[in-house]
C-alpha cells in the first residue's frame, strides 16, 4: 500500500503548477492534502479521479487552512475534525479503514512570536487525545503538516531557529509527548542520519540554496512499525513551497 502526503499551499494554485500530473505520477491508495484553502462550497470544484472516493474538510474562513483525502480502499467512516478544537479550521480528517485508522492533519503554525502557541498546545493535546483513542482499536496512520522540527537534524539552521515557530521547545516537546504515547516518526526510524527538508521558504533561493525544514510527516503506531517498507520525501517535485511525502506499508 502506498500513502502520500502534501501540502500544496492552495489546490488551486497547485493545480496550475502541475498537481494532477503529480497525482499521477505518484499513484498513491491514499492521497493526503494539507492547505487547501478551499472551503465546504468549493467541493464540486474539487478534481475527480477514476477510481478514489474524495473527503474534504474546509474552513468557515475562506481562503484558509483545509484539508482532503483521495481514497481508493473501501471506507467504513470518516470523522471531520477533533473533539476540544472550536477554530472551524478545517484541519483534521480520519478515515476508518479494516485494518488501520488514517488521519490527515494540518496543525496550526503557532505564527510569527509565538503568538498562537497556546491555542497550538491546546490543540495538539486534543490530537494526541484523539488518536491515542484510535490507537486502543487499532492501528493508526497518522500523516500531515505538522508543522514542527522536531530536532536539529530536521532544519537547516537550528540555532537561529530556535524558539522561532515551528522549533520552539514547546512544540518539539509535544511531537516527543506524541512519539511517547506509542507512536513512531517513519523517516527518522529508517533513515536516523539522513537529511532531507520537506519545506522551504519562498524567500531568498531558499529552495534553490536547499535552506529547508522538515515538518512533513508519516507517524504510525508503534506496532505497525515493522510493516513500514519505506518512507520517502519527494524534495524533487515542486508546486508548493512543500514537497509531497510518502508511505510504502504492508497492511
Amino acid at each position: 500500500m502506498k500513502l502520500v502526503s502534501w501540502n500544496v499551499n492552495g489546490l488551486r494554485a497547485c493545480l496550475k503548477k502541475g498537481f494532477l500530473d503529480v497525482f499521477h505520477e505518484l499513484d498513491a491508495d491514499i492521497f493526503a492534502i494539507q492547505e487547501t484553502k478551499m472551503d465546504e462550497s468549493l467541493f464540486e470544484e474539487l478534481p475527480d479521479f477514476e477510481g478514489y472516493e474524495k473527503v474534504m474538510n474546509g474552513a468557515e474562513k475562506k481562503g484558509y487552512s483545509g484539508t482532503l483525502v483521495y481514497y481508493r480502499i473501501p471506507a467504513k467512516g470518516i470523522i471531520k475534525d477533533i473533539k476540544g478544537d472550536p477554530s472551524n479550521e478545517g484541519r483534521v480528517i480520519t478515515i476508518d479503514f479494516d485494518d488501520f485508522y488514517f488521519v490527515n492533519a494540518y496543525v496550526p503554525n503557532s505564527k510569527e512570536g509565538l503568538l498562537r502557541l497556546p491555542f497550538r498546545m491546546e490543540w495538539e493535546d486534543a490530537l494526541r487525545k484523539h488518536l491515542k483513542g484510535l490507537d486502543k482499536k487499532k492501528p493508526v496512520i497518522y500523516t500531515g503538516d505538522l508543522n514542527v522540527a522536531h530536532e536539529e537534524i530536521d532544519l537547516k539552521n537550528p540555532d537561529s531557529n530556535h524558539q522561532n515557530a515551528g522549533f520552539s521547545d514547546e512544540e518539539r516537546s509535544k511531537f516527543q509527548t506524541l512519539l511517547d504515547a506509542g507512536f513512531a516518526d517513519t523517516f527518522r526510524s529508517l533513515y536516523p542520519d539522513t537529511v532531507k527538508y520537506s519545506w522551504w521558504s519562498y524567500r531568498f533561493h531558499a529552495r534553490e540554496k536547499n535552506i529547508g525544514w522538515r515538518i512533513d510527516y508519516f507517524i504510525v503506531s508503534n506496532r505497525i512499525l515493522s510493516k513500514v517498507n519505506d518512507s520517502m520525501i519527494y524534495e524533487e517535485i515542486e508546486g508548493s513551497d512543500h514537497c509531497p511525502i510518502g508511505l510504502e506499508i504492508g497492511l
